[in-house]
């Protein structure tokens, strides 16, 4: 026996994330780190319990592991709970489910799971995204319009609109069409893959959408359409926060880099909205008498020795004297060695920069970001081109051409 929930979320996390490249080799884009000590989950984990939402399902698939042990009983989340809190949800084999074959077919194989709180709404997220939001404002406005559907929607620039699904609206908020990535589009309403549903409604088209053998089980390709030509009542609700879809590899560096300064674009410092996170207990971090560190995150663990400006640094990161990072970001437990320069990089985890090595160039117009993938050593006095993406094969490249 299961108690009641008003609402219960499902947190779509088995993406891959393939252009993040290199990043997502090992990991899903969710469990990918952001901002120095955290992972881009956290961001709608957190969201759900300050918005009073404390049953959430994740639903996993791509590369599980790392993710399905950081989430663990959800305690860091306050989601570690005997009726309701986290709770992973891989595919599974059986009579009736398989691997998820689209975000719609992924909520279809644990309805099972929704039903057990039978609520009366249903929250739809990503875990892709990197914002901060009150799911709880959503639900009164849904309730309010007695809505079937709402869908979170924020205005994008319009030379920018084609590369999102646009919700065209009455004045009262009234969807009545949908587009999904349209070349002339004839609004800036840009969805943010965030749903509330009407938990019968959601039920009955999902079922109806997996016996459509024509279906792509996708919410914005067949079940949203199919709602709006079925007449449901579905709104826009709009949001003006900051959001940010992190998918690629320069919007992730661009969102990384809207943390720093006096006044930083996404504010992480408010009492009242926390972004929690599986801490890991380490040292706080040492700035050396020679360091010169300008407009950077330095997380715990980290000892900086050289010169790091513009950068955001995950724990255990290690600038040795004389090194020089510009316009970067280091994932956790890098060391760069003396003399090294990096500039306008990733570097992801366990990473060894050999003495004077150079990876990339200032960032400018014309130059792409670098990308060094996970667990390499790289020799002394190797040079890494930038836009160059490199992972142990093209390490072994780079060093019979250094040679």
């Amino acid at each position: 026996m299961y108690t009641k929930k008003e609402c219960v979320a499902m947190l779509l996390a088995g993406g891959r994330g393939s252009r993040l490249y290199k990043l997502t080799d090992k990991i899903a884009k969710p469990a990918v780190p952001f901002g120095g000590k955290y992972r881009i989950i956290d961001f709608t984990l957190s969201n759900c319990i300050n918005s009073g939402i404390d049953t959430v399902g994740v639903l996993t698939q791509y590369q599980p592991m790392v993710l399905n042990e950081y989430i663990g009983t959800g305690e860091p989340w306050d989601l570690d709970r005997s009726v309701g809190g986290a709770r992973v949800l891989p595919p599974y084999q059986g009579t009736t489910s398989d691997w998820y074959k689209g975000t719609a077919n992924a909520i279809y194989q644990n309805l099972n799971f929704i039903a057990r709180y039978d609520p009366e709404y249903v929250l739809i997220l990503s875990g892709d995204h990197i914002y901060k939001m009150d799911y709880s404002k959503m639900l009164d406005y849904h309730k309010e319009r007695n809505a079937d559907c709402t869908i979170a929607v924020i205005d994008v620039p319009i030379e920018q609109a084609s590369r999102f699904g646009i919700m065209n609206t009455y004045d009262d908020g009234r969807i009545y069409e949908f587009e999904e990535k349209p070349p002339n589009p004839k609004s800036t309403h840009a969805s943010m893959g965030i749903y509330i549903f009407s938990k019968d409604k959601l039920f009955k088209y999902l079922t109806e959408d997996e016996e459509d053998p024509e279906s792509s089980k996708d919410f914005g390709k067949n079940v949203i359409p199919k709602m709006l030509n079925n007449g449901e009542t579905m709104f826009a609700y709009p949001f003006s926060g900051y959001w940010k879809d992190v998918g690629t590899l320069e919007s992730l560096w661009e969102a990384n880099m809207d943390l720093l300064g006096d006044n930083p674009e996404f504010y992480l410092n408010d009492r009242r909205w926390r972004i929690y996170f599986r801490n890991y207990a380490l040292p706080p971090h040492y700035i050396g008498c020679e360091a010169e560190v300008k407009n950077s995150i330095i997380t715990e663990g980290c000892n900086i020795h050289g010169c790091v400006i513009n950068s955001v640094l995950s724990n255990g990161v290690v600038v040795e004297p004389g090194a020089v990072v510009k316009d970067s970001i280091i994932m956790a437990n890098t060391c760069i060695k003396k003399g090294a320069e990096i500039n306008y990089s990733i570097i992801d985890t366990e990473v060894v920069v050999g003495e004077n090595c150079r990876i990339g160039a200032p960032r400018a117009d014309n130059v792409k970001i670098t990308l060094v993938g996970s667990e390499l050593e790289i020799d002394p006095g190797v040079t890494i081109e930038p836009g160059s993406m490199i992972n142990a094969a093209d390490l072994a490249s780079l060093k019979n051409k250094n040679n």
